[in-house]
């Protein structure tokens, strides 16, 4: 593959896009563009996140909220619980700081040009490419994960990621046409999905075939290859779920900045690496009660570290108990769906309540 292949590698690209592409909520039909709300909306939610995840989501956003006007104009405990269950919620707060940005620096329209795009909170190289691309059809190279397995196999880069990522993003600017930018950028991520998949790629039935030098070489299923990735660290904590006699669950906020910035949270003992003793740690528990240690382990994955949570479970005396809890108020059973809580805390939740 050479950039003299490039018009004949766009074409035979697209005419495979034209008929195979994939039908997904923020898509808009063959031969229209996407708005660059939805756009916007659909990149942020599937940084990091599945498409068969973010889908509804993505649903129950645009309904919800379908301007970016919208989005801008509702409360930020909103936005964050409607997130809930999507991880790497820094995305949400910055969504939410990208929408009001939007409305108060450029009327509610986002910009076209590059610098501007990047100028907004969450807007990386990325997303900025892919919006150029996708919502205003300008000839801008987004390259994602699909896309870099697409590059490295097409140019054979056995650099290892992520070191091969400054080989990989001009070879693919390389290609990118002039003419239908934003189906060719869609029709890179499909082809990455479905066909150049990371395990058994399809390539007999690829329309990039005839010129992928991996394929020549048969090393196209060892590629992208990847550096060994650092072992990830294990924190310990405590997490205490006080419950009324209604069954209302104590819950506080967490500080706006930081991991899980702004959501709820059952209060815990601090997250630690090395010895942890739940006995111990019932020592930081938010106010006195006759807490009870159950059997057993929640455990969550974040991205620098896993998380082995014990919970201790009690029951209030009197719902004056929260008073001495800074910052904690009771949240009915019915209404903790409303609650911008972390998955990890509905794990917390939902094993007390079944002990």
């Amino acid at each position: 593959m050479t950039t003299s292949h490039a018009p004949h590698h766009a074409g035979r690209l697209l005419a495979w896009y034209d008929r195979h592409r994939r039908s997904l909520p923020w898509r808009a039909p063959a031969g229209e563009r996407t708005e660059p709300y939805r756009v916007w909306l659909s990149e942020i939610m599937l940084q990091q996140t599945t498409v068969a995840t973010v889908g509804d989501y993505y649903r129950r956003f645009v309904k919800r909220w379908p301007t970016v006007e919208a989005l801008a104009a509702a409360p930020l405990d909103d936005v964050l619980s409607a997130w809930a269950g999507l991880g790497y919620y820094a995305r949400a707060r910055n969504l939410y700081a990208c929408a009001r940005a939007v409305v108060d620096r450029h009327g509610g329209r986002f910009p076209e040009d590059e610098a501007a795009l990047r100028a907004l909170p969450g807007i990386g190289p990325y997303t900025a490419a892919a919006l150029r691309a996708i919502a205003f059809d300008q000839p801008a190279s987004a390259v994602d994960g699909n896309v870099e397995r697409v590059i490295a196999r097409l140019f054979a880069i056995e650099t290892p990621l992520p070191d091969a990522k400054i080989e990989i993003a001009p070879r693919a600017a390389e290609l990118v046409p002039n003419a239908r930018a934003g189906d060719y950028a869609q029709a890179m991520m499909d082809l990455g999905a479905t066909v150049c998949t990371p395990r058994k790629p399809l390539c007999v039935i690829c329309p990039l075939s005839r010129a992928c030098r991996a394929l020549k070489l048969g090393i196209a299923e060892t590629l992208p290859r990847r550096a060994p990735k650092a072992e990830k660290p294990t924190r310990r904590g405590l997490a205490f779920v006080l419950a009324r006699r209604d069954g209302a669950i104590l819950l506080r906020k967490r500080p706006a900045k930081g991991l899980l910035g702004g959501m709820d949270e059952v209060p815990s003992s601090p997250w630690r690496e090395g010895r942890f003793s739940p006995a111990e740690a019932l020592a930081e528990a938010p106010v006195p009660a006759r807490w009870t240690i159950l059997d057993g382990l929640v455990r969550h994955t974040f991205t620098h570290f896993h998380l082995e949570l014990s919970v201790a479970r009690a029951t209030a005396t009197t719902a004056r108990l929260a008073e001495r809890a800074p910052g904690s108020a009771w949240c009915p059973l019915d209404r903790l769906d409303e609650r911008a809580l972390p998955t990890v805390m509905r794990k917390v939740i939902e094993k007390a309540s079944r002990a």
